[in-house]
């Protein structure tokens, strides 16, 4: 009699390789790396339908890192060379990593494809606000002002939010969350793996040699509280240390203004309900900068629709079944050939 025995579960160890992680001690990246094998993990993914795609840069050191398949592609091209691999097998969950200067410059029109197409794989971004493999010059997300090798007296450039970014290509699922939230982080990335569809996340990471501290007016402790919002669908747009603070939409404007419950004859009813289905308010979200405002971490947006690679597979299935297979032969042979 045979006796079935159940396979091991997965812990973030398998997704672990013997490879020596090489990263700047300190370095965000770390964290990020160690969330996304936790989460892995918790949903028993299962490595061999697995593949990570990367571009150029510190974050694209990822792939050598996780125990699944993974190319270690070209500057900017990773969305594009993951769109292919997605079609070549859509069985496969694809995962993108990169920077902001590696997805947003170079390869701002390849994410912005991927995105408008919905094409069904996890996009990560690694936003330092710098580019740190080719030494700290600024980069898309750096902050006017910023002094770097490239901008010693600092830069002059309005930086691209890129959750803006994402809305405005057309993206339908947009979220956010912060290396050092390592509660937070699992749980976005969970989400954006449960989404079908093209999935963009924006991870919030510390350059701690050429940008340390950047994000520090509100991923420390003490300002955690009041300068993040964690965004939950049909839950009340509350911050602050006592929960105290809220959102609301200003009276005859499509702007958001922070308020106090219990202040001014506010109560909790008139706090803003966070619907991620919107777009419009996942976008005046997106917006908030402080000091005025916290920032927005979690799923923004929210709103599946069909894929690309399932309306390219559907297409050809079509074609096939009204025309039979194709043979190749055939096709190089037909219309006008030569010998040489």
């Amino acid at each position: 009699m045979n006796v079935q025995t159940p396979p091991e579960k997965l812990t973030a160890k398998d997704f672990a390789t013997d490879q020596e992680v090489r990263w700047c001690p300190g370095c965000g990246d770390y964290a990020i790396l160690k969330a996304v094998q936790r989460t892995l993990a918790d949903m028993q993914v299962d490595p061999e339908q697995t593949v990570f795609v990367s571009g150029i840069g510190c974050a694209a050191r990822f792939p050598y890192y996780m125990e699944t398949y993974g190319f270690h592609t070209i500057h900017g091209r990773s969305p594009t060379i993951a769109t292919g691999v997605k079609l070549a097998n859509p069985d496969l969950d694809v995962w993108v990593v990169g920077g902001d200067g590696d997805m947003l410059s170079i390869g701002g029109n390849h994410t912005m494809h991927a995105l408008r197409r919905n094409v069904d794989m996890q996009i990560l971004l690694f936003n330092n606000e710098i580019y740190g493999l080719t030494k700290g010059q600024y980069s898309p997300t750096s902050q006017t002002g910023t002094r770097s090798p490239s901008t010693p007296y600092g830069s002059v450039d309005r930086p691209v939010s890129a959750a803006q970014f994402a809305l405005g290509a057309g993206g339908r699922f947009i979220a956010r969350s912060a290396d050092i939230l390592q509660k937070h982080l699992p749980v976005v990335l969970q989400r954006a793996y449960e989404n079908k569809g093209a999935s963009f996340v924006e991870i919030f990471q510390n350059c701690i040699v050429y940008n340390d501290g950047v994000f520090k007016h509100f991923t420390e402790k003490g300002a955690q509280a009041d300068m993040q919002i964690h965004v939950e669908h049909g839950k009340p747009l509350i911050f602050g240390a006592e929960s105290s603070k809220g959102l609301r939409m200003k009276q005859g404007l499509l702007e958001l203004e922070v308020v106090t419950i219990g202040e001014d004859g506010v109560t909790e009813a008139d706090i803003l309900l966070h619907d991620e289905t919107n777009r419009p308010l996942a976008m005046l979200l997106a917006a908030m900068q402080p000091p005025a405002f916290p920032v927005a971490l979690g799923v923004l947006y929210c709103a599946p629709a069909p894929t690309y690679d399932g309306a390219v597979h559907d297409q050809i299935n079509t074609i096939k079944s009204e025309k039979g297979d194709g043979d190749f032969d055939k096709l190089l042979h037909r219309g006008h050939t030569w010998e040489v």
